[in-house]
Formats: C-alpha cells, structure tokens, sequence
C-alpha cells in the first residue's frame, strides 16, 4: 500500500503542535503518556528505557497498519480530493 505523504506530515504536524509548550517547543519523540497508554494497551514494548525505540507487538503492528491504510491510504487520498473540490 502506498501512502500519501502531505496526509502523514500534516498529521505528524499537528502531532508535534498538540504536545508543544512554550509556545511552540516540542519534543522531537512522542509524549510519553501515550506511548505508555500504548503499552497499556499491548501495542508496544514498555518505553521506559535507554533505547530511541520501541517495538510494535504483532496486534499493534497489525492495529497500526489497519490505521495507516485508512488515514494515509490510497482510498483516503481520493477522499482527501474529493473533500477539497467541495
């Protein structure tokens, strides 16, 4: 599946802008409330350690794909062109 790429960085915008402080400053890694609220739910492995990443258990990695075609699939695009013809 191909992605649209203006969709992933206007989400991951609007990402960094919803978890900003000081007017603008941002942390370049995700809040760390969600990510431990994914680990909760079983998507990842526990983030609270001395590694830049994390893994996805096989339900996140499926859960997460599931996502990624809905927001950023091809079928969303032409949805995306059809909302802004509006």
């Amino acid at each position: 599946m191909e992605y649209d790429d203006k969709l992933i960085e206007e989400t991951v915008l609007a990402l960094l802008a919803t978890f900003s402080f000081n007017n603008g400053n941002s942390w370049k890694g995700f809040d760390f409330e969600v990510m431990n609220r994914l680990h909760e739910h079983g998507f990842i492995s526990d983030p609270v350690n001395r590694k830049k990443s994390v893994w996805l258990t096989a339900e996140g990695l499926e859960r997460g794909r599931q996502l990624a075609d809905r927001l950023f699939g091809d079928e969303t695009q032409a949805e995306h062109v059809s909302d802004s013809d509006s």
